[in-house]
């Protein structure tokens, strides 16, 4: 008589289920070890779904990562199902997370002043020839989460789209941002079109509940702040 496999392939589950559609769904914390492992592994064998293989392979080694990580490709090439391609894939993951330990967390820079925008902007606009607008998007603490070039001109002007500039802060959930832009003249003085662009965006700032906090002219020398001269 015919052996029914029991165990029902990834494809056969319900979609909040599957490794992948679950970490797009519900964010890679919710996911088990065994599940993370499957989606290194992308496929199981005739009778065990990549789940229960990755599973298997936790559970020789007391489903301890530490234990895994010191097999070798041909040591995880041992189990049924895992070729050559599989467990280089699974020795590379455990190894970045291994360096990861090692490597020394970078302290985010944190706003207190105009100053502070200006020094962390110099690396990139000191001694440009052209104008760059750029935000720094901040967390609660005044941390800042990233630095965005929004665009790129000519000696002149460039321009500064409000749609991209919150895209770029509601994508890293920001609690506030700060925009910079450079005056290859060295000339202070904001135009009409930078008091009319920082107007706008702090009221579109308010709708969204992203303060603008300032607006930074930068110039090799010195910078504009409107925030300083209580243009905001």
């Amino acid at each position: 008589m015919k052996t029914i496999a029991t165990n029902l392939g990834i494809k056969s589950w319900a979609e909040e289920d599957r490794p992948r559609e679950k970490l797009l769904l519900k964010g890679k914390a919710s996911l088990s070890e065994a599940e993370l492992i499957a989606i290194l592994l992308g496929s199981g064998t005739k009778t065990l779904s990549a789940v229960d293989l990755a599973k298997q392979i936790l559970a020789t080694h007391g489903n301890n990562l530490n234990e895994l990580a010191r097999l070798s490709v041909k040591e995880l090439t041992k189990f049924k199902g895992i070729g050559e391609a599989k467990a280089i894939s699974i020795v590379a993951a455990l190894e970045l997370g291994r360096r990861r330990k090692e490597s020394e967390i970078i302290q985010k820079p944190k706003i207190t002043s105009s100053k502070d925008v200006y020094n962390i902007m110099k690396a990139d606009l000191l001694d440009l020839q052209h104008e760059e607008f750029w935000v720094l998007i901040l967390n609660r603490s005044n941390l800042v989460i990233k630095k965005q070039l929004i665009s790129s001109g000519g000696v002149s002007g460039t321009v500064a789209d409000p749609k991209l500039i919150f895209k770029s802060a509601l994508e890293e959930l920001a609690s506030g941002l700060i925009m910079i832009h450079n005056h290859p003249s060295s000339n202070l003085k904001p135009s009409q079109q930078d008091i009319n662009l920082t107007k706008r965006m702090v009221e579109a700032g308010r709708l969204l509940e992203i303060p603008v906090l300032d607006h930074v002219i930068f110039t090799n020398e010195s910078y504009f702040s409107f925030a300083d001269e209580g243009m905001m």
